[in-house]
């Protein structure tokens, strides 16, 4: 289990409180709120706090006074509108707040998405976990002769390889913590290795920890924001060790505003733009026209990106 028994108690004293509230809430969030979700072999993504449902969306979008001023299909068409036509700012009157644990690279990765609000975990004050990302052996692949910021999935390291790979990363990994506490003068149960010494200052030691040790976040994004993350996140092309966490949010997502959900599932992830040259494409097929790559004013990559995607 990725969350330590004093924690575990925490979690269960917050779940054991009821509070009446006037706010709207989702029901089906409620009932996994501050509950953690394991994710990697260390990791974790639980909701702490959210603002705002469905309704809120729809009440935005129409200046009303409150929920159910309409049908529930006449609010999901318009839910569905406003995520088809771009409409975004009734989606920000939604929010919600992760409490996440996850390798320090993923967290480097995560910190691109620059629209939330967060506070990490702080190695300048607190002494950093001996835990470290160690990937599973079917997910250590070789790199991609395609794409050359990422891996080919469908080429998994053999056997031999993927051994000699984890013995050097579980090494590396129990070498370089080892080194942090000698540094700080700590050992393994927090005691001081050497009265004698002052040991270095926390912030300095962290410089000597490897990326796939993990680190821990507070992170509060509206609804919009974390759409577009999941977007690009939960997306076949993503790395794997943050689509995993980002599937995680979206299934969070689905119970929180399910016709939000749908709208996004439908128009977003199974949807795709076109450039002026591909739809022109198109339109010249549906006509029976032959078109070739030459002269369609798409470039071979382009090319093969829209013949893909409507074969």
């Amino acid at each position: 289990m990725v969350i330590k028994k004093s924690q575990l108690e925490e979690i269960l004293s917050l779940r054991d409180q009821s509070n009446q509230t006037f706010r709207p809430v989702s029901e089906e969030l409620e009932k996994i709120l501050y509950q953690p979700f394991e994710v990697l072999d260390h990791g974790f993504v639980r909701v702490v706090d959210y603002m705002g449902n469905d309704a809120s969306v729809v009440q935005a979008a129409r200046v009303s006074y409150g929920a159910g001023t309409k049908k529930i299909n006449a609010d999901k068409a318009l839910i569905n509108y406003l995520m088809a036509h771009y409409h975004t700012t009734p989606f920000e009157m939604c929010e919600i707040k992760f409490h996440i644990k996850l390798p320090i690279f993923v967290a480097r990765q995560w910190i691109r998405h620059r629209t939330a609000s967060i506070n990490e975990y702080s190695a300048r004050y607190s002494i950093v976990e001996d835990e470290f990302y160690i990937p599973r052996t079917e997910v250590l692949s070789a790199q991609s002769k395609v794409n050359h910021q990422g891996r080919d999935e469908n080429k998994i390291l053999n056997e031999r390889e993927s051994k000699r790979v984890l013995e050097i990363l579980k090494k590396d990994s129990a070498q370089a913590y080892g080194h942090y506490l000698a540094m700080i003068n700590q050992d393994e149960n927090g005691n001081v290795i050497d009265e004698k010494d002052e040991g270095l200052a926390r912030e300095l030691a962290r410089m000597n920890l490897p990326l796939n040790c993990y680190t821990q976040w507070y992170w509060k994004i509206d609804l919009h924001n974390l759409l577009h993350f999941l977007r690009l996140r939960a997306d076949s092309h993503a790395q794997y060790e943050i689509r995993v966490y980002a599937e995680v949010i979206l299934d969070i997502v689905k119970k929180w505003v399910p016709h939000c959900h749908e709208a996004f599932v439908k128009n977003r992830q199974g949807g795709k733009n076109l450039s002026g040259p591909a739809l022109a494409v198109i339109k010249k097929m549906l006509k029976g026209e032959e078109v070739m790559q030459e002269g369609s004013g798409l470039s071979i990559r382009e090319w093969d990106e829209l013949i893909k995607l409507i074969s």
